[in-house]
């Protein structure tokens, strides 16, 4: 039987599929099919038309903060996590993202507890955390250091009250092939993944080179994943060296539950200014509802830069 819809036939074992995938992007649809999945990840599907905030990864300043610093180190640094949320803060941002590689070489919890109130105080929401794993590695000590390590900021980030962090699937080891590499990382997600979901926290896969390098890579990785809404991209927008990189930003935005955004990209691997209005046009097709984070990497002085971008932004979110 099918259902007329304006000038769609919609059949109804469809309908019913494609409901049943959408309530379980938002964590419904397992109690109705007694826990089992249908199918695997599907697009993530929005309430409402897009709606974006302005937040800024703190790996903007990668060239001035202090990459796992010691207590000395940090004591005597010109910049640091808590400027860089004050920075934020007078920038008027709505959030920002804190940077795995930029905290303490010790990570305590009352350190981490510090920047939550630092940033509830001055009225920014921690819109993410980033770390810089491989979940391509074959079994051994490499491996499980970091399903460790992706454990410890699930914990770090449920601490702090990020809701998502952005992860990596990683490179090819020597003499391996691509499909066992992405077996292993499909494999090292869906354990991370269960963990994260019994936390709160979601984790978002980057297109980040690798085997992540174009769409098509990426969205193998993510259809083999175990449904979950605690699962999604993290899209960046100046990470692909394809031919087409709108395009292939295109095919992936749907997928969406974080988005950074950098003023730089790469078609064919020649760098060119980004057309930020366009990239923004895609999310907003996608629908997409969250933080865009900017991830400011050109060679002009950050502190000078990034008000501009985050001004064109602002701009460009609220059209």
């Amino acid at each position: 039987m099918t259902t007329q819809h304006g000038s769609t036939t919609v059949n109804r074992r469809d309908f019913l599929h494609q409901s049943l995938a959408g309530l379980s992007a938002i964590g419904i649809a397992a109690p109705l099919m007694g826990g089992h999945s249908l199918c695997a990840a599907e697009p993530v599907l929005r309430n409402g038309k897009s709606h974006m905030k302005l937040s800024l990864a703190a790996y903007s300043f990668s060239r001035v903060l202090t990459t796992r610093g010691t207590p000395e180190q940090l004591a005597g640094a010109k910049f640091t996590l808590e400027k860089f949320i004050d920075f934020c803060a007078e920038q008027n941002l709505d959030g920002t993202e804190l940077t795995a590689y930029y905290f303490p070489k010790e990570i305590t919890r009352d350190y981490l507890l510090s920047l939550k109130e630092r940033t509830f105080r001055l009225g920014l929401d921690i819109s993410g955390t980033a770390i810089g794993n491989d979940f391509c590695l074959a079994e051994g000590e490499a491996r499980e250091r970091n399903l460790q390590m992706c454990r410890e900021w699930i914990d770090h980030s449920a601490t702090l009250g990020a809701p998502v962090i952005r992860i990596f699937a990683g490179n090819i080891p020597a003499g391996d092939t691509e499909e066992t590499a992405r077996e292993r990382c499909i494999e090292g997600i869906n354990r991370s993944l269960e963990y994260a979901a019994s936390k709160g926290v979601c984790l978002a896969l980057e297109n980040h080179g690798g085997i992540t390098a174009t769409s098509e890579q990426l969205l193998k990785i993510v259809r083999g994943v175990k449904p979950s809404p605690w699962f999604g991209v993290n899209f960046d927008g100046g990470n692909l060296r394809t031919e087409d990189p709108y395009g292939d930003l295109a095919k992936i935005a749907p997928y969406t539950i974080n988005a950074q955004i950098k003023v730089d990209l790469y078609p064919g691997g020649k760098k060119e200014f980004a057309d930020l209005a366009r990239v923004v046009k895609i999310l907003k097709e996608a629908h997409y509802r969250g933080f865009l984070v900017l991830e400011y990497e050109a060679e002009a002085d950050p502190f000078v830069a990034i008000p501009g971008h985050l001004a064109k932004l602002r701009e460009l979110i609220s059209g």
